[in-house]
């Protein structure tokens, strides 16, 4: 255990600080350039005496392994964050995105959840097992990665195919995860186990070209708008997973009439559809994060289609952001979505993954459990699916297992789903310095030395 106790009032000001100056890094993907970020953390790890690398898998796509070493007696712990973050609609935003900017008890920024927090807590717990001079029984892993926003293949996925050695772990603890999840006034802790994969299309429409002047029924355009029309208003087959179910489950224990009735029922594909609307009318925000766990999903996102007012041009696409429920393929994926569509529109695949799916019933899960317990001892751990994808498919290509626990603890009305991707991302600064120490103790528990 530990040779010297963690003064927590220094260390949290220190990962305050490191969070804020990688939240005013602008690391948007696309275009990426993770580069500054990479070498700011390298800086860190350089002060510390802590081993490091930085790769590149482009110019400027840069990522970041540093390992603590132990006695090898177990198997590696790998930390994984990714460096890149979604882009912002300035005007939308209540301060600014890049200023990491400090207000109504919130640090306020693109990456604050997403996911530059976990790049902090991480990064910092290395720092801090190495001052306080722990002894490891398995070695821990630092990964800060470029290019998780576009699909990973230029940050984890370079990582593990060109260079396995150095990020291949027994276990991996990643994002979205370990955040407070109210249900009237129970606290829940979701506890990512399972994600779902990709499928990401094109759909082309075909037909006959024409002068803008004289409609007809063969326009292109028609086409596909009636094809996105038909896919943002279906509901995709009832695919319910073990993991949901038992999620689903849980969190009805603690919530109030009607949830705890109803919560149970989704997984009923004879009421699920009927109840999800019931649940969308009182809850649109929960709604949304419970339907997309129930099936495969499409949202179609970009459109292009002629290059003149007065032209009727012969063919129109949309790309599509499908994702795919663990266990299915991207071809069972698929014909669910031309049985929507019809037969007419041609799809064209651009990326695709599997979904994950990991057991519960590890030493790590339950020291998660353990180590949530000690600091909320009222909260409740729970199992769940994301209706994303992070790193974590990546990495269990080397045979890791991926759990999704970047801990915060939010208050009531700071919906979680709201942050990431949204406008003013932000996060609660006691939550975040919270969850430093939650996830701090976690490893060092597990990782440490009898």
């Amino acid at each position: 255990m530990e040779k010297k106790t963690v003064d927590w009032d220094l260390a949290g000001a220190e990962a305050i600080a490191h969070f804020k100056a990688l939240l005013r890094i602008p690391t948007i993907n696309p275009p990426g350039n993770e580069r500054p970020a990479a070498e700011y953390l390298a800086r860190l790890f350089e002060a510390e005496g802590i081993e490091h690398t930085l790769l590149e898998s482009e110019t400027d796509r840069t990522s970041i392994v540093a390992r603590l070493r132990g006695t090898g007696k177990k198997g590696p712990l790998l930390l994984n964050g990714h460096l890149d973050v979604v882009g912002v609609d300035r005007d939308r935003w209540t301060h600014d995105p890049f200023a990491a900017v400090e207000a109504d008890g919130c640090i306020w920024g693109r990456g604050a959840i997403d996911m530059k927090n976990m790049v902090t807590m991480s990064a910092m717990t290395l720092v801090l097992l190495k001052r306080s001079g722990v002894r490891l029984d398995r070695d821990v892993i630092f990964a800060g990665v470029a290019d998780e926003e576009a699909g990973s293949r230029k940050g984890a996925l370079f990582l593990v195919e060109q260079h396995p050695e150095l990020v291949r772990s027994e276990y991996v603890l990643n994002e979205v995860g370990g955040h407070t999840l109210f249900m009237g006034a129970q606290r829940f802790y979701p506890i990512q186990v399972s994600e779902k994969g990709i499928c990401w299309f094109e759909l082309t429409a075909e037909g006959e070209p024409g002068h803008g002047s004289m409609p007809h029924p063969g326009n292109a355009v028609v086409k596909i708008a009636r094809a996105i029309a038909a896919l943002g208003q279906a509901r995709l087959p009832l695919h319910v997973t073990p993991v949901v179910e038992n999620f689903l489950r849980t969190i009805a224990r603690g919530a109030p009439l009607p949830n705890s009735m109803v919560l149970p029922l989704l997984v009923q594909p004879a009421l699920a559809n009927l109840l999800l609307d019931v649940v969308q009318r009182a809850q649109p925000e929960r709604a949304k994060g419970i339907n997309a766990m129930l099936r495969h999903t499409v949202s179609p996102t970009m459109l292009e289609a002629g290059s003149k007012v007065n032209v009727i041009p012969s063919s129109a696409r949309a790309t599509v952001d499908g994702r795919v429920v663990p266990g299915f393929s991207a071809r069972q994926f698929l014909d669910e979505i031309q049985a929507v569509i019809g037969p007419e529109l041609r799809i064209h695949v651009l990326e695709e993954h599997e979904g994950t799916q990991f057991s519960s019933d590890t030493p790590l899960f339950r020291a998660i459990e353990g180590a949530l317990r000690r600091h909320d001892p009222e909260g409740v751990p729970v199992p769940y699916m994301i209706p994303g994808f992070t790193d974590s498919f990546a990495y269990a290509r080397l045979g890791a297992i991926c759990y999704g626990f970047s801990p915060v603890r939010l208050e009531p009305g700071l919906e979680f789903t709201s942050m990431y991707h949204g406008h003013d991302e932000r996060i609660p600064r006691e939550g975040f310095l919270w969850g430093q120490r939650v996830l701090y103790e976690l490893v060092r528990d597990f990782c440490s030395c009898p």
